[in-house]
């Protein structure tokens, strides 16, 4: 079931409302929130609400403004600092199930943008939120765009510039008041299609200033709320070490893969129920607390 949302500074999108048969209002909730480039209909998406709805959990898959079902509602772009539009959509989602603790699940940027809200809003949050998780977060966006030109980078780098240019093409909400655009704009990569479209429409004076200000990693030390946070060391996009000097931060709790690439994290045969290692420790992260509670009571 969808529920329409309103977004700060105009434009509108959709939560995805997956809710188990035996949902109980007290039950655990999740919001998830996609990557770059991604929708509500992500594998990576569809598969966490799966286990997630099958382990007793509802959840809300989120479309960033202009992406998904959200497409063609926003004059502007969703980028890794949107924390305004996911602190409105968490809101709405807390108002829906008042009674359930509820956990924010951000995939990539979609991880950047839970922990950046998480610490900035540190205080102002609902009192709901108990939990985060976020996965393979590029929480210093700037260092890890100038990954992008090296190594197996290189390629991804292309593909998701030229991604955001035909999703840029094909809504004429977006490209009305772009930039650029009506003058044979042709991004090289993401360093480029930022400066020259997302950090332009949003008023950044210079693209390295739009990463500095839409970056997490100003503001994780604010987080006060349980966090999950995975990664992998041979994430061709994300080095690992962005993650060292939080990894003794008390609501923080770092979990460094050797494998798993960037959201690619598959486990061995006979671990889990199957080897999407990444789902089952998402369940296990969000059901914790209810699991506690069921083996006291027993």
């Amino acid at each position: 079931m969808p529920h329409h949302v309103l977004l700060p500074g105009g434009g509108s999108t959709f939560l995805h409302d997956d809710q188990p048969d035996d949902w109980q209002p007290t039950a655990p909730t999740a919001l998830l929130l996609h990557g770059l480039t991604g929708t509500h209909q992500s594998p990576y998406m569809v598969y966490a609400a799966k286990r997630l709805n099958e382990a007793g959990v509802r959840t809300f898959r989120m479309d960033m403004r202009a992406c998904g079902a959200g497409e063609g509602l926003s004059r502007m772009p969703y980028h890794a600092g949107c924390s305004d539009d996911l602190l409105t959509s968490l809101e709405r989602v807390a108002s829906i199930c008042p009674a359930s603790p509820i956990s924010l699940v951000g995939f990539s940027i979609g991880g950047n943008t839970t922990l950046k809200l998480a610490g900035e809003a540190a205080h102002n949050l609902p009192s709901q939120l108990t939990r985060l998780v976020a996965i393979s977060p590029p929480i210093d966006l700037g260092l890890c765009v100038g990954r992008f030109s090296t190594g197996a980078a290189r390629f991804y780098d292309r593909y998701i510039a030229r991604s955001h240019y035909r999703h840029l093409l094909r809504s004429e909400a977006l490209i009305e008041n772009a930039p650029y655009v009506s003058e044979g704009f042709r991004p090289r990569g993401q360093r480029d299609f930022d400066t020259w479209y997302t950090a332009a429409m949003w008023g950044f004076e210079t693209v390295d200033d739009f990463y500095a200000e839409t970056s997490a990693c100003h503001v994780v030390s604010e987080i006060r709320v349980p966090t999950l946070l995975i990664a992998s060391r041979d994430d061709p996009l994300v080095p690992v070490e962005l993650f060292e000097r939080i990894e003794s931060q008390r609501s923080i709790k770092l979990h460094v893969t050797d494998h798993g690439g960037h959201l690619g994290f598959i486990g061995r045969r006979g671990i889990d129920a199957d080897r999407r290692w990444l789902d089952w420790r998402i369940v296990d992260y969000i059901t914790a607390d209810r699991a506690a509670s069921a083996n006291m009571a027993a």
